[in-house]
C-alpha cells in the first residue's frame, strides 16, 4: 500500500528543524564563547535526533527514526571534526552532502521497513543536491559575525529555506514507496 506524504509534512518538518537549528544559533552565540568539538558533536546529534524524529512520526516510527537520526548526526560531526583540518569549514558542505544522502536511505526504511538502498540514495541524492544549494545559499547568515545584533527571523527564515528541499525530497511520494 502506498502512503502519501506530500509538502504538508515536509513544510512542517522544515519549520520545526527550522525552529531548533535557529534555537542552535542562538545558544551558540550565547552561551557558548569558545567552539570546542564536544559541543559541536553533541549539537550534531541532538539536530539530526531531531530530524530523524520528525522523519519518524511522518512513517509512524518515531523512535527508530530518532535513534538512527542521532547516529547519523553523531557521524556527520565526527566526519566534519575530522575533515575540518584538511578543508576548513568547506567540511561543513561536505558533510551536509553526506548526511543527507543517509537520510534518504534512512527515510526509505522508515517509510518502507526495507532497506531500499536505490530509492533512498536517489532521494538522499536529490536532498544532499537541492538542500546543499540552499544551505550554500543562506550559509552568510553568520557573517558579520555579531550574534548580539543577528536578527533570529532572518535566521528562522533562512533555515527554512535550506531544510525544505531536503525534506521534499524525502517525503514527496512516488509510485515505488511502497510499505513493507
Amino acid at each position: 500500500m502506498a502512503r502519501r506524504y506530500g509538502i504538508s509534512a515536509a513544510i512542517q518538518g522544515s519549520l520545526a528543524i527550522a525552529a531548533l537549528s535557529t534555537l542552535g544559533d542562538f545558544i551558540w552565540a550565547t552561551w557558548i564563547p569558545r567552539h570546542r568539538p564536544a559541543y559541536g558533536m553533541t549539537h550534531g546529534t541532538l539536530l539530526f535526533l531531531a530530524i530523524g524524529f520528525v522523519l519518524g512520526v511522518v512513517a509512524h516510527r518515531r523512535a527508530a527514526g530518532a535513534i538512527a537520526g542521532a547516529l547519523i548526526g553523531a557521524a556527520g560531526a565526527a566526519g566534519f571534526y575530522l575533515l575540518a583540518p584538511l578543508a576548513g569549514y568547506a567540511a561543513m558542505f561536505l558533510v551536509w552532502i553526506a548526511i543527507w544522502v543517509a537520510l534518504g536511505v534512512l527515510a526509505v526504511w522508515l517509510m518502507t521497513g526495507t532497506l531500499d538502498l536505490r530509492d533512498g540514495l536517489t532521494r538522499g541524492g536529490i536532498a544532499a543536491v537541492t538542500s546543499g544549494a540552499a544551505f550554500y545559499a543562506i550559509s552568510g547568515i553568520w557573517r558579520p559575525f555579531d550574534p548580539h545584533g543577528w536578527d533570529y527571523a532572518t535566521h528562522f527564515g533562512a533555515w527554512t529555506l535550506a531544510y525544505l528541499p531536503g525534506f521534499a525530497a524525502l517525503l514527496l511520494a512516488r509510485r515505488d514507496l511502497k510499505s513493507g
